[in-house]
């Protein structure tokens, strides 16, 4: 998880929302509304199922905010939005993981820019089980056997739990497809690179993970802190048996106590300009983190935000 990750490009707010105001040359999807009355404009931004509805909470936000600019906001994966952002067809791509070098790469290849980071929140990937489950924690071992193909537990009861009320013991393992930024981020930091094994209940979205695991007792599964219900419950994650576990929380992320937390980012095809700009800078403000709050996230420590 990074950290401190500041553009040094950014304006004062002040004069981020005036450039709202200025025709969005060179924006791919940034398009000039053909009304006689203020300018307006369409900032195409897609990618992270995780980040899907923190994004849509901002896109309201800013609606309010700056009323001549509409952020139509779609998901599909974070694969699927840094795709379209190396094809060159939006200008905003979230992502719950980082590019990887091919795609900055075919980028490069095909647009002649070159993708730009911007840190936007943090998020602890939880581990997810029924309300009715009586574990309270679990470590990334634990989690690794349960997932990784040829690990060594499948039933609860190699876990020494007993599932109050369910007919088997077997273990349904829930997770993503394989576009999904949290699925690579759980196959590079919890199993090591290796693949996951087969058999799984693998989701389109991460709303999906958390329905599937409330309505199933011997459920299993993980996404972003931000899609809890009273119908799930977080596990605790310790790094090894002999560690402490920890919730996963506003407080443990920043303190990077807890084990499986991530960076949250949003990428632009070069230095963004106009519209875009001003969104990604209002995004990184003070009125842009406290939505990141809102939707269940970690925002930025003061340090790393922009202008209120």
């Amino acid at each position: 998880m990074k950290h401190n990750h500041r553009s040094s490009h950014r304006l004062p707010f002040g004069a981020a929302l005036a450039a709202v105001l200025v025709l969005c040359l060179g924006q791919t999807g940034c398009h000039q509304g053909g009304s006689s009355d203020a300018p307006k404009a369409t900032i195409q931004n897609k990618g992270s199922d995780t980040m899907v509805n923190l994004a849509q909470a901002w896109a309201e936000e800013y609606k309010k905010a700056v009323p001549g600019v509409e952020v139509e906001v779609s998901g599909g994966g974070s694969g699927v939005g840094i795709a379209a952002l190396v094809k060159g067809t939006i200008d905003i791509a979230n992502a719950s993981r980082n590019m990887k070098p091919e795609e900055i790469d075919q980028a490069k290849k095909n647009t002649g820019k070159t993708p730009k980071e911007f840190i936007v929140g943090y998020d602890a990937l939880a581990i997810y089980v029924h309300k009715d489950n009586p574990m309270t924690e679990i470590t990334l071992d634990q989690i690794a056997q349960i997932y990784v193909e040829g690990g060594t537990i499948t039933k609860w009861s190699d876990l020494g739990v007993k599932i109050p009320n369910a007919s088997g013991d077997d273990i349904v393992r829930v997770s993503r497809q394989s576009n999904s930024g949290t699925y690579e981020f759980l196959r590079e930091h919890v199993l090591n690179k290796k693949d996951f094994k087969l058999g799984s209940r693998d989701m389109n979205g991460s709303k999906e993970v958390v329905e599937l695991v409330a309505s199933t007792p011997t459920a299993i599964g993980y996404s972003g802190m931000g899609y809890a219900t009273p119908a799930v419950k977080m596990l605790k994650v310790k790094k090894t048996a002999a560690d402490p576990a920890f919730d996963p929380n506003v407080a443990n992320t920043l303190a990077k106590t807890y084990p499986i937390a991530r960076s949250l980012q949003v990428y632009t095809l070069g230095d963004p300009q106009g519209a875009v700009k001003a969104y990604i800078d209002w995004m990184l403000s003070a009125a842009g983190q406290k939505v990141v709050e809102a939707s269940g996230y970690v925002p930025l420590p003061p340090s790393a935000r922009g202008q209120p």
